[in-house]
């Protein structure tokens, strides 16, 4: 769990590196007085967290298991918490060689003295971008870079995390719902029958999603489907 929550500060490289003045320890001639510095690390450590769960395999995980609930139309079952704690564990288990590449290159070398502060920030973020280059899509990299008004980079190694991270969440919400429509079409079919067999046969008054409900239940625990929509998620970041 440190080493997650190392990669998620590191995307306050270009805060830190841009004010390496700031400093808890008495003394290191910080321009900041010790409440403020407090204040600001309590507000990092709140918004940590958020920024996590935005730039891990958890956004895509999360969002395809809510699209898979409400196409089983179970309504509240499973619950949030057990939908959050699948993909919370699913998200550690895939980005967890991301994040020991992280400690080992950018947290131990600064503990050991053999870099700065900035400079371990930006040895860490080398995994992390690389990570994320991945799966962020150039369109949306090159929205990002048109909405900055930043440079054009001469290789994906270039990007700022400013840019690939939002570039990232915006990929991966497109990945998230083009699965969770595909998850849905054999669900719809199933709709469409039931509904269409209960209106030839008269049963307006009888909800047509009481009936489909056991079907869709009942396919998708004979396609043992939760064995393959985890799988096939966590294979897609493979």
């Amino acid at each position: 769990m440190k080493r997650l929550l190392l990669a998620g500060a590191l995307l306050a490289h270009p805060a830190l590196a841009a004010a390496p003045n700031i400093s808890l320890g008495a003394g290191s001639g910080s321009s900041l007085s010790a409440p403020m510095q407090i204040v600001l690390l309590l507000t990092l450590m709140t918004l940590l967290p958020a920024v996590i769960m935005s730039v891990t395999p958890f956004l895509r995980i999360v969002v395809v298991l809510h699209f898979l609930r409400q196409a089983l139309g179970t309504q509240s079952t499973p619950s949030n918490q057990v939908l959050i704690g699948l993909a919370l564990f699913l998200s550690i288990l895939i980005v967890q060689p991301v994040a020991m590449e992280v400690y080992a290159k950018g947290w131990e070398p600064v503990e050991k003295g053999q870099l700065t502060l900035a400079q371990g920030l930006e040895e860490g973020a080398k995994p992390l971008k690389t990570f994320l280059g991945r799966f962020a899509r150039e369109k949306d990299v090159q929205l990002l870079i048109e909405i900055t008004h930043r440079p054009a980079p001469r290789s994906p190694a270039d990007l700022d995390l400013v840019v690939l991270a939002p570039a990232y969440i915006l990929s991966e919400l497109k990945a998230a719902f083009q699965i969770g429509a595909v998850l849905f079409l054999p669900f719809l079919i199933i709709d469409l029958v039931v509904a269409s067999v209960t209106l030839s046969a008269g049963m307006i008054q009888l909800p047509p999603v009481m009936i489909s409900a056991p079907f869709k239940l009942l396919l998708f625990v004979l396609a043992d489907g939760w064995n393959l929509v985890v799988g096939s998620l966590v294979r897609s970041f493979y």
